[in-house]
């Protein structure tokens, strides 16, 4: 992709947003259609006019890599850090007419490196910092440097006991610091000095608490913290320094979801704080007022929002994405979205859906027009009303599909399982089930989970007229420690349990239908899960099987992978065998039961699952006389890593797995 094709193509994947410091200015990761990824710099107006993204390309057809860290500066230009090993360059990327303009600033060594912004006070002169760079080595310590705004050499001010996370400035000048500590098995916040390299406790609620800074106003001291010292992790929020206690509100603690405060504003009434709730797949938004004590959902669309924001000038803004709405910025006007919804004290920030049984799944719309003209039932008039927008709530920079048509809606169900319901996002409105074509989308991870956020590979398939159907099961996240936790030790245990309880159902009230069983889609340990699933559901439940950088087994994946993946695979037990009447989850000892067809894409560059699973796996149907080209089709991506589908050149791949899901044909 050269760079004028860059420049012009619009991102339809968008991760990694970080603020400036003054909120003039956003950064991202950006991706068009061939996966190909670069720098976006947002220009954000303080008057909450619409945000507007410039791409900053690489020159020579170079692409910015997943893991490079970004920090939003001032004046609009970027500081991007790019990882190699232990090396890390710190380069800033400002505009150009024939791209991004690159200046090397500076390259630290250190096995572990996180980048933060610094406030940068009115007036500041040429050696002003711009970031804090955190390292991590072997040892039980962190060292931080200032890097600075005219590339000299980044100054070390502080090597500190402990492994630190988290980050707040606790002043508007960059002196003073507020770190999570993690020792002795607790994560305790301290202050760092960086005048004097010193650190001093800060939250020490309990005995045995962990406790840790997540908000924090210097102007008015207000602060939120998230602790376990009431007895569960939950937040707080209090005045440092005013004398009273911290305060740790029920309503601020809601069963089963996940609060996480993003962005402050200041009013004469007092602070007020916009909160993310998650839960499963989608977000919502509320508005925490701890002068009147009350937590107030806000009527935004459902989608997924981007765990952080800025609040300043007439819009709180915060990245937004749906499944027919590409990863863009929100504004919200908040006021006009509370005198515009159901903004009720004590209401719970979530609707929770009912369970599903398949049997009454429903077969046929009873909504007039196409399903993608209607809305959830958020919005007032319920869901038969024309779809519309909250007056507060806009949408900047998302991007529309090339031909002019729209993106494939999805919705979010809860089917019934085997131990439990199951969310699922679903594409094909409310005829996904009596589909011509189906597909059961399994995540990868396993610590994941399928997001209601826009998904390039799924709406490729959704384009091509195929219903999808993305579960949970057990093992995702999102749902609380009993469910993520529920495949410790047992890989290809419940979740495959909760997979085959699936397909039975569907393939079921498909065949009774007439209709062709579904298809099995899977990516990484999704792969692993679909080629257990194949082998294991009986021939009439699975017409096809496409798996995308799929491991073995969680044993084999433990002896050929890199020590990170190996370190996961071991705090998950991955490689404990599981004795049951199902026998092994190892994929090639089970190879002579995969009988639908079959599509093998893996990247040869990957860094998590090493490529040899794939090969291994394609020797062994050649050995047991399976022919490659009708039986099975071997798709080896030359310079792919392990995120085959969001790297250069994904489109195709996207293609390739739409059309295989939907005929079956390896060849």
């Amino acid at each position: 992709m050269n760079v004028a094709t860059r420049t012009v193509a619009q991102a339809l994947r968008r991760l990694s947003f970080t603020f400036s410091a003054d909120g003039g200015h956003a950064a991202c990761l950006a991706s068009a259609a061939d996966g190909g990824w670069y720098v976006e710099s947002w220009r954000l107006p303080s008057d909450g006019g619409p945000a507007t993204p410039l791409a900053l390309p690489l020159s020579g057809n170079r692409s910015e890599s997943l893991r490079s860290q970004l920090v939003a500066l001032p004046d609009g230009s970027v500081l991007v850090c790019r990882h190699d090993g232990e090396r890390h360059d710190l380069v800033r990327l400002s505009y150009g007419e024939n791209g991004a303009v690159e200046q090397q600033m500076a390259t630290i060594r250190m096995p572990g490196l996180r980048l933060l912004p610094v406030p940068t006070p009115h007036g500041a002169g040429p050696r002003t910092p711009m970031a804090l760079a955190l390292g991590t080595d072997t040892r039980p310590a962190t060292t931080v440097w200032l890097v600075r705004t005219d590339g000299s050499e980044p100054e070390r001010v502080a090597e500190i006991p402990a492994l630190h996370g988290g980050g707040a400035w606790l002043d508007s000048a960059g002196a003073l610091l507020a770190l999570d500590r993690v020792n002795a098995g607790l994560v305790r916040t301290v202050v760092l000095d960086l005048r004097s390299g010193t650190t001093t406790p800060l939250l020490e609620i309990g005995e045995r608490s962990n406790d840790r800074l997540v908000l924090f106003d210097p102007d008015s001291r207000f602060a939120m913290v998230r602790s376990d010292a009431p007895g569960t992790d939950r937040l707080g929020w209090g005045v440092l320094g005013g004398g009273e206690p911290l305060r740790f509100p029920e309503c601020l603690h809601v069963a089963g979801m996940f609060l996480r405060p993003v962005a402050l504003r200041r009013t004469a009434d007092g602070p007020q704080v916009a909160v993310q709730v998650d839960h499963g797949a989608g977000s919502a938004l509320a508005l925490w007022r701890a002068a009147a004590g009350r937590l107030d959902q806000l009527p935004v669309p459902p989608g997924r929002l981007g765990a952080v924001g800025h609040w300043g000038g007439a819009a709180l803004r915060l990245p937004y994405s749906s499944p027919d709405h590409p990863a863009a910025l929100a504004a919200l006007d908040v006021d006009a979205l509370l005198a515009h919804g159901p903004a009720k004290a004590g209401s719970g920030p979530m609707p929770m859906p009912l369970p599903l049984p398949l049997q009454l799944a429903p077969l046929g719309s009873g909504l007039p027009g196409p399903w993608r003209d209607t809305v959830l039932p958020w919005q007032p008039g319920g869901p038969r009303t024309p779809r519309t927008q909250p007056p507060g709530w806009r949408v900047d920079g998302s991007t529309a599909p090339g031909d002019g048509g729209r993106w494939q809606p999805a919705q979010s169900l809860e089917l019934a399982g085997p131990a439990g319901p199951l969310e699922a996002v679903v594409y094909g409105g409310d005829t996904w089930l009596s589909s011509p074509h189906l597909v059961l989308a399994l995540h990868g991870g396993p610590a994941d989970a399928w997001r209601l956020e826009f998904d390039p590979a799924l709406q490729r398939m959704a384009a091509e007229g195929l219903a999808v159907i993305a579960p949970n099961q057990r093992g995702s996240t999102g749902y609380g420690v009993a469910h993520a936790m529920a495949i410790r030790g047992a890989w290809g245990g419940p979740d495959l349990d909760d997979v085959l309880y699936l397909l039975d159902g569907i393939a079921g009230q498909r065949a009774a239908l007439g209709l062709e069983p579904p298809a099995l889609f899977g990516v990484s340990y999704g792969a692993f899960l679909a080629l257990l699933a194949a082998a294991h559901a009986p021939s009439e439940q699975v017409s096809r099987c496409a798996v995308v950088a799929p491991f073995l087994s969680g044993a084999r994946l433990l002896a050929e992978a890199a020590p990170p993946v190996r370190a996961l695979t071991t705090r998950l037990a991955g490689d404990e065998p599981i004795t049951d009447a199902r026998g092994p989850r190892d994929v090639l000892q089970l190879a002579h039961r995969l009988s639908a067809p079959l599509l093998v894409v893996h990247g040869n560059r990957d860094e998590v699952v090493p490529v040899s699973q794939s090969r291994s796996l394609r020797h062994e149907l050649l050995r047991i006389g399976r022919v490659e080209g009708a039986d099975f089709r071997y798709v080896e991506a030359a310079g792919s890593g392990h995120e085959v589908l969001a790297e250069e050149g994904a489109a195709v791949l996207h293609e390739l797995l739409a059309a295989f899901l939907r005929t079956g044909r390896p060849g």
